[in-house]
C-alpha cells in the first residue's frame, strides 16, 4: 500500500525553542494531510549563529541529548516516520568521541520513537560564495562522514543525504544500488546557489536514480548575513515536480507510488545499461 510522505520548510533562527514548536507545528500539519515519513530540513533545530554546529552540540551536550529525545517524542506522539535533517553529534557512528569537530547527522526514527537510522554528511560545504555571508567553511567545524545509508521506510527504500551532497551525482547511484526507492535531501541551500541550481539537481537526481526525491530547505532570512533559497519540493522518478513550496513556511505532502517507479524501470532499464564504474570512494 503506497503510503504519503511530506516536506517540511522551516526558517529556523538562533532560538532553539522557537525552531522546535514551528517543527511541531508542521509535523501536526503533516499529520492532517496524510503523510506517514516526515523530512525535516537540515539545521532545523539551530540556525543563524555564526557557527551553528558548535552552538547546536553545546545546547545538545548541556541538555543530555535532549534532541534526540524530542524527536522520538514527536515520532511516538504523532505515529509517524521522521527524517531529522541534521543535528550536531559529537561522536561517529560507532561511539568513538571527537574532540575538535563534529558530525553532520540525519536521523531516522520509525513511529514508535525508536532511532532506525543515522547518516553523516560525507560532502561538506567548502565554498565562496557572492553573498552577504561570503566564504562557508563547514570542514572548520564538521568531520565528513563515509557511509551512505539506505533504511526500509512504509513509504519503500529510502536513502539518505544532506544539502551539499546533492551536488554528487555517484552518491546518488550508489544509494540507487543498494536499493534507494526514495532520496531525502534535507537542506540549507542558499538563496543565490537556490535559485542558481535547486531544481534542476533534484530533477537531474530523480531521473538518473529513477527515485523519488524528497527535498526539505530551510527558506527566508535566518540572520543579517544568512539566506535559504525554500522551495521544497518532492520530485517523481520521472523528474516531475510533483508538490512545492515557494519562499513560505509551510507543509506539502504527496503518496509515494512504487508501482508508478517499477514501471518507469522497466521501460527504461538504466541500471542494465551501465557501461562505467564510479569512483567508490566519495
Amino acid at each position: 500500500m503506497s503510503q504519503g510522505i511530506a516536506v517540511l520548510q522551516m526558517s529556523s533562527s538562533a532560538n532553539r525553542v522557537e525552531n522546535l514548536v514551528c517543527a511541531e507545528a508542521l509535523i501536526e500539519k503533516a499529520v492532517e494531510q496524510g503523510a506517514k515519513v516526515l523530512v525535516l530540513p537540515e539545521n532545523f533545530a539551530l540556525l543563524g549563529v555564526e557557527d551553528v554546529y558548535q552552538a547546536g552540540l553545546s545546547e545538545t551536550q548541556n541538555s543530555d541529548d535532549s534532541l534526540r529525545q524530542w524527536l522520538a517524542a514527536m515520532a511516538r506522539k504523532y505515529g509517524v516516520w521522521l527524517v531529522a535533517g541534521s543535528i550536531p553529534l559529537a561522536s561517529r557512528p560507532d561511539g568513538t568521541q571527537l574532540d575538535q569537530h563534529i558530525r553532520a547527522a540525519c536521523l531516522v526514527f520509525n513511529e514508535h520513537g525508536d532511532e532506525v537510522a543515522r547518516y553523516d554528511k560525507i560532502h561538506l560545504f567548502d565554498v565562496d560564495v557572492a553573498d552577504n555571508y561570503g566564504s562557508y567553511r563547514e570542514s572548520d567545524t564538521v568531520e565528513p562522514g563515509d557511509q551512505l545509508v539506505v533504511v526500509d521506510t512504509p513509504c519503500g527504500r529510502l536513502g539518505l543525504s544532506i544539502c551539499y551532497d546533492l551536488r554528487f551525482a555517484e552518491q546518488f547511484y550508489q544509494l540507487r544500488e543498494q536499493g534507494a526507492e526514495i532520496i531525502t535531501v534535507p537542506s540549507a541551500f542558499t538563496a543565490m546557489t537556490g535559485a542558481a541550481h535547486w531544481e534542476v539537481l533534484l530533477r537531474a537526481r530523480a531521473i538518473e536514480t529513477q527515485c523519488y526525491v524528497v527535498a526539505s530547505n530551510q527558506t527566508g532570512q535566518h540572520s543579517q548575513e544568512r539566506q535559504s533559497y525554500g522551495h521544497s519540493m518532492i520530485v517523481d522518478p520521472w523528474g516531475e515536480v510533483l508538490v512545492s513550496l515557494s519562499d513560505e513556511i509551510g507543509v506539502k505532502s504527496t503518496v509515494i507510488d512504487l508501482e508508478l517507479l517499477s514501471d518507469i524501470r522497466q521501460r527504461m532499464p538504466i541500471k542494465n545499461h551501465h557501461r562505467l564504474s564510479f569512483n567508490a570512494d566519495l
